[in-house]
């Protein structure tokens, strides 16, 4: 999925106007898929491969007189090497990769590439604990939302929640950058009861607020 120059700047405002009433820091981060997996590849393949096969042995014996003549062996065989690349191919098209993973590896991939995210883009060295991570992983369809741990004390998981079904009924109904800039709108809210920024204090920007595109 492309953003243009304008959806991004869109984001980036929603962010610097969410967080100015919070110690809060959110970054928003779009992803074209958690993992690779690889699996998906091997099993599109060895099943176009086997489907191939059946196909071939189940065929007429006047339009394929098979025997075990090296010719229709050998034609047979690359017939069905052929299969296997061509299912191998198919593996790596999104909705194929999704309806050969499981759901629960998908989810498993996506927590675990926002946990990396977390680190990696310093979130978890803000100075009051405040990071917040909104992950869009696109190729499976999923949102995850990574808070620092002071967070998680104060904070239901139902409001959570709550932002990741605006940006899913957003990205399903073809508004992603409305829905995300809503979500991180309802973000700042949250921070803002738990961690206000008063005018007595400093609330320095200590993450960036672009959105992330991975």
């Amino acid at each position: 999925m492309m953003f243009s120059e304008e959806d991004h700047t869109r984001i980036r405002e929603a962010v610097t106007k969410a967080e100015q009433g919070t110690r809060g820091e959110i970054v928003p981060m779009i992803v074209e898929r958690s993992a690779r997996y690889r699996e998906a590849w091997y099993r599109s393949g060895i099943g176009c491969a086997f489907f191939v096969l059946t196909l071939l042995l189940t065929v007429e014996l006047e339009w394929m007189p098979w025997g075990w003549h090296p010719f229709n062996a050998a034609w047979l065989l690359l017939m069905t090497v052929m299969a296997y690349v061509g299912g191998y191919w198919l593996g790596t098209i999104p909705p194929v990769t999704r309806f050969l993973t499981s759901v629960d590896r998908m989810a498993y991939k996506v927590s675990l590439r926002a946990h990396q995210a977390f680190l990696e883009h310093g979130l978890h060295r803000t100075e009051l604990g405040t990071g917040v991570l909104i992950m869009v992983s696109l190729l499976e369809h999923r949102i995850e939302i990574l808070t620092d741990r002071p967070l998680l004390d104060h904070v239901p998981q139902e409001r959570w929640d709550r932002m990741v079904s605006v940006i899913r009924e957003g990205f399903q109904k073809g508004n992603p950058v409305q829905s995300l800039c809503h979500a991180i709108a309802l973000c700042g809210d949250v921070l803002a009861e738990v961690y206000p920024s008063t005018a007595n204090e400093s609330n320095p920007n200590e993450l960036s607020n672009k959105l992330l595109h991975e």
